[in-house]
């Protein structure tokens, strides 16, 4: 459960990271922009499968 959490406020962190950023535009966006989504892609990803883990085994979260 705490893991899910964890992932979850990651995702948001790496998620208003990247808005912010393309909010301010500019060379540092560009550099970071490809990398986050991918990051951001990568932890939903963890998530969902981990919560799909934990419904298969019925363990309540």
């Amino acid at each position: 459960m705490i893991v899910v959490l964890i992932l979850i406020c990651l995702t948001m962190l790496v998620l208003v990271t990247g808005v912010v950023l393309m909010a301010v535009g500019g060379n540092l966006n560009n550099k970071l922009r490809t990398k986050l989504m991918f990051l951001r892609v990568a932890l939903q990803g963890m998530a969902v499968c981990l919560l799909f883990m934990l419904c298969l085994l019925h363990i309540p979260f």
